[in-house]
């Protein structure tokens, strides 16, 4: 029996499951008894589109569809946060299980905090995450980098400091993540900035940091955070989905470890991205978004901007319509509003048709609020 704050080893016993999944295969094991037990009704799961650059969101009713969702795709960037809400009606008559990275958590929280959604109708499994690729980037660093056609990758991973793919005919190639940054490749500029790598707010915190011995590369370390996750994790057990043992005391301290090394590079991203704004940041960011065609892009798919769009759609007198490239003080009061909640997902910044930058202005703004202010990023209440 499993209780909240204990860290153990988990894999599934199923063949079929192992053989799709990654790591012993426990989250899609546990999302799959969570359906089996009527634990949640549906399941929202991210599954490989036409190709592993292709992440596609899904609903899942029937526990035998889960394994199609196995696996990571670190060239999918999508954040699950506000499908909740547009498509899922805020889990407010349905009891949903999502695996979620730290932006997908962090963007949970803050529409919790709007009323936007029913905390309490979610299953949240963490994963850990050290960063995405957007979809054409990769191609383009595939191709360049690696010397292999986009389209003969077969799978993708980002471990030990190296981006590693596989190929058709069974090749492994891997090159470092600070190589491959240094020259203009590697992860989204917001995924380097974060420092959200083990979603602890979640019901279960899961990923490979930490296993060792023979259990490597066979199971999941999986931190237990709240008295729903040790339910699930007993439930999967009892049943026989699920397999656990403790976590070895020197995997918790290498786990420790890389999340400690990832927290000293997110924060020299920081200051290397910041600083190169500081001096003159007003300045920049008038300059940047001179290129705005005000399509809104920035606030249909920003997980906490909703609620202002009338206002910067409809017009006001520092906001008026009709006007390209719009005021300044478009921008000015989109930061405003979010000044307290930018969750740093970089869907602003990577849905703009004209390339604004505009994720690096409102982490910036956002960072300096959290500097002084309460409360910080991510710590919305949350009912276990």
């Amino acid at each position: 029996m499993v209780t909240k704050g204990d860290m153990v080893y988990a894999w599934t016993p199923d063949s079929g499951l192992l053989e799709k999944a990654e790591c012993g295969g426990a989250v899609t094991a546990l999302l799959k008894s969570a359906l089996e037990n009527k634990v949640v009704d549906a399941v929202l799961a991210i599954r490989k589109g036409v190709d592993l650059y292709d992440a596609v969101p899904t609903i899942i009713t029937d526990p035998k569809e889960i394994g199609g969702s196995a696996g990571s795709l670190h060239c999918g960037t999508t954040l699950v946060s506000k499908l909740i809400v547009k498509y899922l009606g805020g889990a407010s008559n349905q009891k949903l299980g999502v695996t979620v990275k730290g932006c997908d958590l962090m963007g949970i929280l803050e529409l919790a905090k709007r009323n936007q959604l029913k905390l309490d109708n979610l299953l949240l499994i963490g994963v850990n995450c050290g960063g995405t690729v957007p979809p054409v980037p990769a191609r383009k660093m595939i191709t360049a980098k690696f010397g292999v056609d986009p389209a003969d990758v077969v799978k993708e991973e980002i471990d030990k400091g190296q981006f590693i793919i596989m190929t058709k005919d069974g090749q492994h190639k891997g090159i470092s993540i600070d190589e491959l940054e240094e020259e203009g490749y590697g992860r989204r500029s917001n995924c380097r900035r974060c420092l959200y790598k083990v979603p602890r707010q979640a019901d279960l915190a899961c990923g490979n940091w930490g296993v060792i011995g023979d259990k490597a590369g066979k199971a999941t370390f999986v931190e237990v955070c709240s008295e729903k996750g040790a339910k699930l994790v007993d439930a999967a057990v009892k049943a026989g989905a699920l397999a656990t043992s403790s976590a070895d005391p020197k995997g918790i301290a290498i786990r420790g470890k890389v999340e400690n090394a990832m927290f000293k590079l997110g924060e020299k991203w920081r200051k290397h991205d910041f600083s190169a704004i500081s001096e003159n940041l007003w300045d920049v960011i008038r300059d940047e978004t001179s290129r705005c065609i005000k399509c809104y892009s920035c606030i249909d798919n920003c997980p906490v901007c909703s609620p202002i769009k009338i206002e910067l759609t409809s017009g006001t007198t520092m906001v008026p319509v009709g006007y390209l490239p719009p005021s300044p003080m478009f921008h000015m009061r989109r930061f405003a509003h979010i000044s307290d909640s930018c969750i740093n997902c970089g869907q602003c910044e990577e849905l703009c048709p004209m390339e604004i930058p505009l994720a690096l202005f409102s982490h910036a703004v956002r960072v300096e609020a959290d500097a002084t202010y309460h409360p910080k990023l991510g710590s919305a209440p949350y009912k276990n």
